[in-house]
């Protein structure tokens, strides 16, 4: 009877072969599907060596299996990685950026932002003029509302100011802004909280022991157990709020003159 060579070992074949029978006695060894070789020898096929995998050329190819491979696109890129599209950063919240700046895609995976004209800032946060910083801030906007009622408008110019401004809460409870309303002198109030003609950050406040005020009285600073307090008594709790004009800092007290 005629001989199968296939029928032991599988003929001499790789296990990732079929075993062939030709003539008696003879065989021949066909790589299966994935896989490539002389049938004695069989590799896997790895269809990313060629044409990126059919892979859009914005994508990763990655072997899954012989001769199969995944595509995903590449950071940057959205798509079924097949085809990628590119994300414009700057397309999606204005890329992080501040909403009073310009955001301006550079390269992949990185853009730029710029405060718009009239503002200051790194890109991300991005402040005005004092007077809208006043308003934008709950913390501080009663100030502003204060201000705008008794046309206080010394600060809406160039400046630059500096200005000492008691929490919202501070100014809605306490019983003697009514008096001062009622009195006429809210509005020396308001004016003994700012600084003309300068924009003293906290550090230069640490350096000085007074300044005068737009209302004209002095107003003392001192500097104790890392804390500023001015007329020894009112904290600073927030500084360095800089805006176009000036630089806020919010005290925990009312100054009075």
């Amino acid at each position: 009877s005629a001989i199968d060579a296939c029928e032991t070992d599988n003929g001499g074949c790789s296990d990732k072969a079929d075993c062939r029978k030709t003539t008696p006695g003879n065989r021949v060894c066909v790589c299966k599907a994935g896989y490539t070789g002389d049938g004695i020898v069989c590799i896997e096929i790895n269809p990313c060596l060629e044409n990126n995998g059919g892979c859009d050329r914005n994508a990763e190819c990655t072997q899954i299996g012989p001769n199969q491979a995944t595509c995903n696109c590449l950071k940057g890129y959205s798509g079924d990685g097949k085809k990628c599209t590119y994300i414009s950063l700057c397309s999606q919240n204005n890329g992080g950026c501040s909403e009073f700046a310009i955001c301006n895609d550079t390269e992949l995976t990185e853009r730029t932002c710029t405060c718009k004209r009239n503002y200051v800032g790194d890109g991300f946060k991005c402040r005005g003029n004092i007077f809208q910083e006043l308003l934008r801030d709950f913390k501080t906007s009663r100030f502003y509302f204060h201000l705008e009622a008794l046309s206080v408008t010394d600060i809406a110019g160039p400046g630059p100011f500096t200005l000492f401004v008691p929490r919202t809460e501070i100014l809605n409870t306490d019983p003697r802004v009514k008096d001062w309303l009622a009195r006429g002198t809210m509005a020396q109030v308001l004016r003994y909280h700012v600084v003309a003609c300068a924009s003293l950050l906290y550090n230069d406040l640490t350096t000085i022991s007074n300044v005068t005020s737009l209302q004209g009285d002095p107003i003392q600073i001192s500097y104790s157990q890392n804390s500023v307090y001015l007329n020894n008594k009112t904290k600073i709790i927030s500084s360095d709020a800089v805006g176009t004009n000036g630089v806020i800092h919010i005290i925990n007290q009312i100054l009075v003159p």
